[in-house]
């Protein structure tokens, strides 16, 4: 066999990176069916109020125009909320398109036309003629701060209890600052639209290539929704043009590619346009105050942290923004307070660390501010306010090199030579800052499955029902595949993005290494297990009478 690590730990080529510049990769808009028919969504143009009147008749009587599917003539659906549900969910009602004639927020789908050609459809839909009903809307969460509230229930990131006294801590600080810091609306818009192929089977069996992080989820939503068996059901991703967060949840044109292929018994293409990627979830804009206070030395005596998140109407969406302030630094005074606001917008998803990336920036932008006003060096300052342990839940953590890599990121970058007045450093005629902040994320993990087939020809299949969005899962699972066995990396082919492969999570919250990666391994050690039981029964064996412990 090879050495422990012939492969992890040592930069290889991405085994899905020829297929992609070569374009043999096929994503979810990719895939074509005999018979193949195309839908275009129409988009609200209103945030808030409703659908009067809709007239297709212009539209439908275009030759190759199949059906103009709305509110009006949409059913055979479940009936229930829950059933619109899926693993990611936040409290409330989810969002059911072309259920009702009420506009919920500015690009609501209120209409999907079918014809045999996406032009043609393109076309029929300029032909579709809506009268809407507009009312008053707030889409504005600095106007709205006013109403934010504390929701019954958080997805996440409920503050954790205060610890001591911060404002009385504050109040006796030898320095303190206050400040307020506001992130807009940020969305994830991917270089690959949302899209879904929807191929229908007869027998109410269907086949989806679906863009999503998660394909068990997709297929859930499409049992739950049209009542479908699971066992009639796949949804295949294998390549995902990045998603960001944006694919944890499914998205409408998998509702609608379904609904017509199931009402047409054909399949059906749905493709979102570049201006409809802003018509689902985003990053909420968020508005957040910090106080700090330490003593004469620079260390922390007093943390204080308010954030206000915008949600929906019909979902309230929460995630951790203010908990890293309790957890980062060492502070004995700390009081925490996260609510949120309704607007007339579509509910907000996870993107890119969710949460942590809005109020870790605050945090480390209100340490920056309050080492100038103490007069001391940014990396000093976190140095002096270090955590041992978490205070939080009172335990020391699993491990932690956050010291470690203070160190090395300032020799790395010369640190020492940094001069603090600002505009005082040029290159040239350019001005240029140097500053530092430390970044800080959870060790999630999921439970996963994995299966693992090697062939006569030693050629090993590995597979589980991960995604690939981009990070590098492909070549991350065959790795540790090859290197379990010893065999090369041309030998190993891992496949995902499939519903008939082993259980696996959504990929999101940097878990798919740890878990699905745990999975590969432990299949591939059935694996080598087996040959080892197979090779030590052989007539004459050296490895009679071993135990597979000791081999190595």
């Amino acid at each position: 066999m090879r050495s422990a690590t012939a492969y992890i730990g040592t930069p290889i080529s991405r085994v899905d990176g020829h297929a992609k510049v070569t374009g043999v990769a096929k994503y979810a808009a990719e895939f074509k069916a005999p018979r193949l028919a195309h839908g275009v969504i129409i988009s609200s143009p209103i945030a808030r109020g409703k659908i009067v009147r809709i007239d297709v008749a212009q539209a439908i009587s275009l030759q190759g125009v199949l059906e103009i599917f709305t509110h009006e003539n949409v059913s055979g659906l479940a009936g229930e909320d829950a059933c619109f549900a899926d693993a990611l969910s936040p409290p409330g009602s989810p969002f059911r398109p072309l259920y009702s004639n009420e506009i919920q927020y500015s690009g609501q789908p209120v209409a999907l036309v079918i014809a045999e050609t996406f032009e043609l459809a393109r076309y029929a839909a300029t032909q579709v003629h809506i009268e809407y009903e507009a009312a008053e809307h707030d889409t504005s969460l600095g106007a709205r701060r006013g109403q934010a509230y504390v929701p019954e229930k958080y997805r996440m990131g409920e503050p954790v209890a205060a610890r001591g006294d911060a404002d009385a801590a504050l109040a006796g600080a030898g320095v303190r600052i206050e400040a307020d810091y506001s992130v807009p609306v940020e969305h994830h818009n991917a270089m690959e639209p949302f899209s879904s192929t929807a191929i229908w089977e007869g027998d109410d069996r269907i086949t989806v290539y679906d863009k999503t992080q998660g394909v068990l989820s997709s297929k859930q939503y499409i049992c739950n929704v049209f009542a479908l068996k699971e066992d009639a059901v796949r949804v295949v991703s294998p390549y995902v043009g990045g998603a960001f967060g944006s694919g944890l949840r499914p998205q409408y044109q998998l509702f609608m590619a379904v609904l017509a292929a199931r009402a047409l018994k054909q399949p059906v293409k749905v493709v979102l346009t570049r201006q409809q990627m802003f018509t689902f979830g985003h990053r909420p804009a968020t508005l957040q105050r910090l106080a700090l206070g330490a003593d004469k030395d620079g260390r922390l005596v007093a943390l204080t942290h308010a954030a206000i998140g915008e949600t929906s109407r019909f979902e309230e969406f929460a995630e951790n923004v203010v908990n890293w302030s309790s957890l980062l630094y060492q502070c004995d005074n700390t009081r925490l307070e996260y609510k949120l606001v309704q607007l007339d917008l579509y509910t907000p998803i996870d993107m890119r660390a969710p949460g942590a990336t809005l109020g870790v920036f605050a945090l480390e932008c209100a340490m920056d501010e309050l080492a100038h006003a103490a007069g001391i060096d940014p990396l000093e300052l976190r140095l002096k306010n270090y955590a041992e342990r978490d205070q939080d839940e009172d335990k020391p953590f699993t491990s932690k090199a956050l010291r470690e890599c203070y160190a090395q990121g300032a020799e790395r970058f010369g640190w020492a030579r940094r001069n603090a007045e600002p505009r005082s450093m040029r290159e040239g005629n350019q001005l240029v800052g140097w500053g530092m902040a430390t970044g800080v994320w959870e060790a999630l993990q999921n439970p996963a499955s994995a299966n693992a087939r090697l062939d006569a020809h030693g050629k090993l299949q590995v597979g589980a029902a991960t995604a690939d969005i981009g990070t590098g899962t492909y070549t991350i699972m065959t790795q540790i595949a090859a290197e379990m066995l010893g065999l090369t990396i041309e030998d190993v082919t891992f496949n995902l993005g499939d519903t008939s492969l082993p259980r696996a999570p959504i990929e999101g919250g940097s878990w798919t290494a740890v878990s699905v990666g745990s999975a590969v391994k432990a299949a591939c050690e059935q694996v080598r297990e087996k040959l080892f039981s197979l090779a030590r029964d052989i007539e004459g064996s050296p490895l009679a009478g071993a135990h597979y412990k000791d081999i190595t």
